[in-house]
């Protein structure tokens, strides 16, 4: 790389990273990559247009499951691509904006939210069709406890200022591939994701705790800050 493009790579990447706390494992590589393909992406494809993209992503997840469920399991290998196109969409649609210096901060922070949400509903729902009996209603878990860690991400943005989409070294890049695996593993084993389903909603369970717990310290802690605060105004 010459040192031109070395440097032009280092601007990029504060520019994308300078309205997130990021913490996950791959976020070295991963900001890289994005850095990388922000300076690549045509200027006629539009943050809006990169939003839906990877939305299509979670729509293919969920048709991915019903073929599976209805002709055979290896269409689940679908989901794998269905992941890769929603991490590009999801990963590119914001940073575009703020590399183009047209950002539109809470209006896409807003769709962002909104379509994620609706992503999570689709692969929930998907997972429903293609299992059975009693399991289907880990599908149904996975939803309310992505659901929780959602809620629990913006309060914490609220209280905080600061937006970070990840739990300590796992961020929805490390979900995602761990998803996928969890796909190619079912392709193989047959009712493997039954159990592997299971293991992954008793982990966002926890993870959702302990988030939980921390950030009611942190809110208490900035009550305490408040109150001092204000007993000094008065003094």
């Amino acid at each position: 790389m010459s040192t031109h493009n070395h440097k032009s790579l280092i601007q990029t990447l504060k520019v994308i990273s300078s309205d997130r706390d990021r913490t996950n494992l791959l976020r070295k590589y991963e900001q890289s990559l994005i850095a990388y393909l922000v300076q690549r992406i045509p200027s006629w494809i539009s943050s809006d247009m990169l939003t839906f993209i990877g939305f299509s992503g979670s729509i293919i997840i969920f048709v991915g499951f019903v073929l599976a469920t209805y002709i055979h399991s290896s269409f689940l290998l679908l989901g794998v691509a269905g992941f890769m196109i929603s991490w590009f969409g999801d990963s590119l649609d914001g940073r575009v904006a703020y590399y183009r210096k047209k950002p539109r901060k809470w209006y896409g922070f807003a769709l962002d939210i909104t379509a994620d949400w609706l992503g999570i509903i689709l692969m929930g729902l998907g997972f429903v069709i293609y299992a059975t009996g009693f399991w289907e209603f880990f599908g149904f878990g996975f939803v309310v406890l992505y659901g929780w860690e959602m809620i629990t991400t913006l309060v914490r943005y609220k209280i905080t200022g600061k937006y970070s989409i990840d739990s300590g070294l796992l961020g929805p890049t490390e979900v995602r591939i761990v998803l996928s695996l969890i796909f190619i593993l079912e392709v193989v084993v047959h009712n493997s994701i039954l159990y592997m389903g299971v293991i992954a909603t008793a982990g966002l369970f926890i993870a959702n705790l302990v988030d939980s717990i921390k950030l009611l310290k942190l809110a208490d802690e900035c009550d305490i800050r408040e109150k001092e605060q204000s007993a000094e105004k008065v003094n």
